[in-house]
Parts: C-alpha cells; structure tokens; sequence
C-alpha cells in the first residue's frame, strides 16, 4: 500500500477509536466482561468493517487488509489507544497471532475450517501453550502435554492455564508433546482442536490484574481428547519451530498495542499537569515534572524505534529473534514507565477511574511477563552475544 493508503487506515482508525470505542471502554473501566463480551465484540467488529478498518493483518482473499508488519505498526498502535481498540479490529490476542500462524502454516481444509472464520470474525480463538508447574511456561521444552497415537488420530491429555481467550473461543491451538521427554527441544506438535471436542474443559479463569482481554485467562483441562490427524496444525514433532512463525510477530504486535495505550496515559497526564496549577504556577513549568514529560517522550519514541527496526527484519524475511527480544524487553519497561508516570502526573486522580491512566498502567503491567518475560529474553540475547562472540 502507498503511504496515503495507510495514512488513511490510520485517520479512519482513530475516528472510530475515539468516537465508538473510547466512550465504552471509559465506561466499563476497560473491563471487556462488565462491557458485554462477545456481545460487544459483535458491535465494534460491524463498526469497524464499516469504518473499513477491519482485519488489517488478514490475508485481502479472507476479507481483511494484507498490511505487512511496518505498515500494520501505526494502524495497530491507533487501535491501542482503547483498551477495545484491538478487539474492533479483530487485533486482540491471541486471535491475532493466530491468524499470523494459520495463514503461514496450515494447509487444505484447515485454512477454510479454521483460518478463514478467525480472519473473518465469525469465531474467536485460543493457543494452548502454558502449563502449571513444572510444565511449560517461560521454558516451553518443560512441556508436559501429551499426544499418544491413535487409530485415524491422536489422544490429548494434560493440564493448561493463562490460555487467553478461552472461555468461549471456538478453537484451541493446542501444544502437546508426541515424543521425546521433558527438557527435549523437539518432540511438540501444534494440533487444531474445537473447543467442543469431548475430553476438553475450561475448568475456571485466573483473575488477574488485566481485564480487557476477552475469554479471560483460563485453565484448560485435555484428557484423551482426540484430534483428527487431518488437524494437526504443521509437521508432527515440530511444534517449537512452527510456534516461532508466531511468537516473534505476536511479540511485535503487542508492542504496537500497548504503545498506543501507553500514549493514551502519556497525553492525559500532560493535558492534565498543563491544566492544574500548584505552588504558584502552572504544574507543566515545573522541573521536576517536566522531566517526567520529557523521559515519556524518550521512551515512547525508542520504542516506536526498536518496534519498526525488529518488523523490517520480520518483513525481510529474517527470523528477527535479537531484534524482537530487544523490542519486547524495552517496550514491557519502557512502557511500564510511561503508564506509571502518567499515574504520577495525575496525583490523587491518576489513581481514580476519574482518568484512565490507572487502568492503562494496571493492563500494561502484566506484558513484562506475557511473550517472555524480560530477564528470560535477556538471558536469551546474552547467550547469543556469547556464542557470536567465541564462535
């Protein structure tokens, strides 16, 4: 697309953020379940097609707008300055890193059974990944699922939580281990299960400190739930390398969200502090707050930076593994820090619902930990930096 095509997406995406979405999430709170849920997610969704700003990651046969990553990066962005921004949209995880993973990995009638609903925002949907302990969580390898093999298919068993997204979706992406044991880098494969499949159960929702995430985060219980082995979802044994054909962009594009939320609260407090006068002047001409001002500034524009830097890898082609770690760690700080200065310039208010800094810093707080938390990925860049270094 030109550069006057994606300008457009972005004025017709804040429009509709501000005068549809904005009023309702400032509402409820930015609780997507007080809102209405998947009732909800029905209305935006139709407001966004007719804004036509629906789907802008999805293939353009499947109804959306075929944007690569650099350009999905300011559209997605706009969406995020709402906490329901992503969700009009059809750019909520995890639905939108599976949309990514499907259109990239599966093949024949599983791209018409589960892809093209997805993209098209007739169902919602889940990836199955996270275990309790000592199953997989930030070291997938720890998986403890399993998929024995059976006449036509295969059996699942195992125990999942924090699946976002899962009560109510239509379908899991599930992982389970079909050889090898735990600690094995190989031996996962991804399976594509209907949430309706006997022998699967959410069996309850881990409140958490997020509430705008739609289908909560959920405990999920397999036992001998059979999978068709038409359904398996890429090569069997395979599952880690095919999850990379998500996690990397999935990383990026909750960076682009979050950045758009964290700029929320950046504008509110400034608006705020140049409106309010205190000890004799305005609080926008005091030191110390402007420097509060200046340091959101900073960190939201390198985040911007570090964010296009690791999608143009992603669009050239290249595994981008340094790059999104980079991005992934600073943004889950540095937007961490916007969110909570932003509390801070606000005083008393800031802590309210009066303004929405406090729920901005309250959703943006958990993505330190979501997609890796920051010292597993530092760990990871360090080992590289290591390797390179005695290679």
């Amino acid at each position: 697309m030109t550069h006057h095509e994606i300008d457009d997406i972005i004025a017709r995406t804040r429009t509709l953020i501000h005068d549809v979405v904005l009023p309702l999430d400032d509402e409820h709170d930015g609780d997507i379940t007080a809102a209405g849920g998947d009732e909800v997610r029905v209305t935006l969704q139709a407001a966004a097609r007719a804004a036509g700003v629906f789907a802008p990651h999805a293939p353009v046969e499947l109804g959306g707008l075929g944007l690569n990553l650099v350009d999905r990066a300011p559209v997605f962005e706009e969406a995020g300055y709402s906490l329901f921004g992503p969700l009009a949209l059809n750019i909520a995880a995890p639905d939108e890193g599976n949309v990514h993973l499907l259109d990239q990995v599966a093949v024949g009638s599983q791209r018409d059974r589960f892809l093209a609903p997805l993209a098209r925002g007739q169902v919602r949907s889940a990836f199955a990944m996270t275990e309790p302990s000592p199953g997989a969580g930030s070291d997938p390898t720890a998986l403890a699922t399993t998929a024995v093999k059976v006449d036509s298919g295969w059996a699942v068993s195992g125990r999942k939580w924090f699946i976002t997204g899962a009560d109510g979706a239509s379908f899991y992406i599930t992982m389970a281990r079909t050889s090898g044991e735990t600690g094995d880098t190989s031996g996962a494969t991804m399976f594509l299960m209907p949430a309706d499949t006997e022998g699967i159960s959410v069996t309850r929702h881990l409140a958490s400190l997020d509430t705008s995430m739609i289908g909560g985060h959920c405990e999920v219980l397999f036992e001998d739930a059979f999978v068709p082995d038409e359904d398996v979802l890429g090569e069997v044994g395979q599952g880690f390398a095919g999850a990379q054909v998500r996690l990397g962009p999935a990383r990026m594009t909750h960076v682009m969200r979050w950045l758009g939320a964290a700029r929320r609260a950046h504008e509110v407090a400034v608006a705020h502090v140049a409106g309010r006068e205190a000890f004799g002047a305005r609080l926008a001409d005091l030191g110390m707050v402007q420097q509060m001002i200046a340091d959101n500034e900073i960190d939201l524009a390198a985040t911007r930076a570090l964010l296009l830097e690791a999608c143009r890898v992603l669009d050239d082609g290249g595994r981008a593994a340094k790059e999104t770690s980079i991005a992934k760690i600073f943004a889950g700080e540095a937007l961490h820090r916007v969110a909570d200065r932003s509390v801070q310039l606000c005083g008393g208010l800031g802590t309210t619902h009066e303004l929405p800094v406090a729920k901005i810093a309250r959703e943006i707080r958990p993505f330190r930990i979501y997609d890796g938390p920051s010292e597993v990925h530092r760990w990871a860049l360090a080992r590289r930096a290591v390797r390179e270094a005695t290679r």
